[in-house]
């Protein structure tokens, strides 16, 4: 790459030094065009909320931008997603002792040291109001940093034992994509949530998609999970060939699970209905596959995208 318009790490969000492009939501704190200093990157989004159980999707995509030392390039307005009644903004310090109001944010950040691609995160909380439009930013920050797909991560309450390796479920709306990595193709129909409507977004626009989402016992939904979120790390690695350090969760997420074990051992009637679940679990397959071709069936998959239709793949 070039001289990059990327400034230095940073956590806070400083001047918005470029007008908004595209959208008056989507405001950056760059100067220049993010597609001419990023190379080929992904996208990797997950939302506080209702698909965010024990916080494990949030806490991934934090995992990322730590773990990358990711930069602050950009973020959503928050005035027309949100009741505030219900996302209050908080009032804290500084180190200065002065009074800052901080109010519900979905920020972009990049990284590009030490990926093979580069990875562009959004994270933030899941809005209350115009959906429609909130998808939209996500469609313009593809269009505007030249990402060529999109992952999704979530966390959902399920009947998964939390003594057992935790399921992740892998999907795709995108036919090709998911044949080509053997995905599964989405079924549902009915009421949705928020991330099937950046999904249908994505579609629409033509940017392929893909959604991990792991089971968290439904017994402790609340509680931080490392081990959910070592599991989402984990297939997001399988999949983008990106390596996450996953296994550096390996201690909390042990911790984690001696935790459980001991409130549940306090209650016999619990403790039988947890090892009903692991004999469930030790029966199921697990819902994606495995093998260590799978991120470059997904980097193939890429490269076919890029070619004009008819050309052979110089492979």
């Amino acid at each position: 790459m070039g001289a990059s318009a990327l400034p230095g790490p940073r956590r806070d969000i400083g001047p918005i030094l470029r007008e908004p492009v595209g959208m008056d939501e989507l405001r950056w704190h760059v100067d220049g065009d993010l597609r001419d200093d990023l190379d080929r990157p992904i996208v990797a989004v997950a939302y506080r909320g209702l698909f965010d159980a024990s916080g494990a999707a949030t806490g991934a995509v934090t995992w990322l931008s730590e773990r990358f030392d990711a930069t602050v390039v950009g973020d959503v307005d928050p005035e027309t997603f949100y009741d505030f009644t219900q996302e209050r903004p908080v009032v804290m310090f500084d180190g200065d002792g002065e009074r800052h109001l901080h109010w519900a944010s979905n920020e972009v950040l990049v990284a590009h040291e030490g990926t093979p691609r580069d990875l562009v995160l959004m994270s933030g909380v899941e809005p209350h109001l115009r959906w429609r439009t909130f998808a939209e930013t996500l469609v313009e920050v593809v269009r505007c940093t030249g990402a060529e797909s999109v992952v999704t991560l979530g966390a959902m309450a399920g009947m998964a034992p939390h003594s057992r390796p935790l399921a992740v479920v892998a999907s795709s709306t995108n036919p090709r994509l998911a044949d080509r990595l053997g995905l599964e193709r989405p079924s549902y129909q009915g009421p949705t949530g928020l991330i099937g409507v950046l999904h249908d977004a994505l579609d629409r626009a033509g940017v392929p998609v893909i959604s991990l989402r792991v089971a968290v016992p439904h017994y402790v939904p609340d509680t931080p999970s490392p081990k959910a979120t070592r599991s989402l790390l984990r297939r997001f690695e399988q999949v983008t060939g990106i390596e996450t350090g996953y296994a550096d969760l390996d201690g909390p997420a042990a911790e984690w699970q001696r935790h459980v074990d001991h409130a549940v051992r306090d209650d016999v009637d619990f403790d039988d209905y947890v090892r009903r679940l692991e004999a469930e679990a030790d029966e199921s397959e697990d819902l994606m596959p495995s093998g260590d071709d799978l991120a470059a069936e997904f980097e193939a998959f890429l490269r076919e995208q890029d070619r004009p239709a008819g050309d052979a793949d110089p492979s």
